[in-house]
């Protein structure tokens, strides 16, 4: 299967960009407190600090982690495995119905209800199984 991942130079600037952010919400903090601005203004800069560094341990994860979250760079399934991929895929998978197997569709190969008159992924009638 194919996932879209970060790419490591993008992910690499992009926790720069976090760190010059930190380094601008505290600037901005500081002379909101010094000039006795109203407590807004201070309080807005340490949400500054707070949303970079977020943003700086993501993206430096992305950047160097061998597993990374998918996003944006196409990668081969024997490439690297994507961290969210099983959550996602058994959240939603719908439960075997009542006589609990699965069938495939012909077509696509996504899995069906025994039963199922159309593929739920693909939209096309599914031939009868005797």
């Amino acid at each position: 299967m194919k996932s879209i991942k970060p790419g490591r130079g993008p992910s690499a600037m992009g926790a720069m960009g976090s760190v010059a952010g930190v380094i601008f919400g505290i600037i901005w903090t500081v002379a909101a407190a010094s000039m006795g601005a109203p407590v807004f203004f201070p309080l807005f800069g340490i949400l500054f600090i707070l949303i970079g560094i977020v943003q700086a341990v993501y993206n430096f994860k992305n950047a160097t982690g061998e597993n990374r979250f998918s996003e944006f760079d196409i990668t081969e399934d024997g490439e690297e495995p994507d961290p969210l991929d099983r959550r996602v895929r058994d959240a939603a998978r719908p439960a075997p119905p009542s006589g609990g197997t699965y069938c495939f569709c012909p077509y696509c190969g996504a899995e069906t209800g025994e039963g199922f008159a159309f593929c739920a992924k693909c939209g096309r009638q599914l031939p009868d199984i005797q």
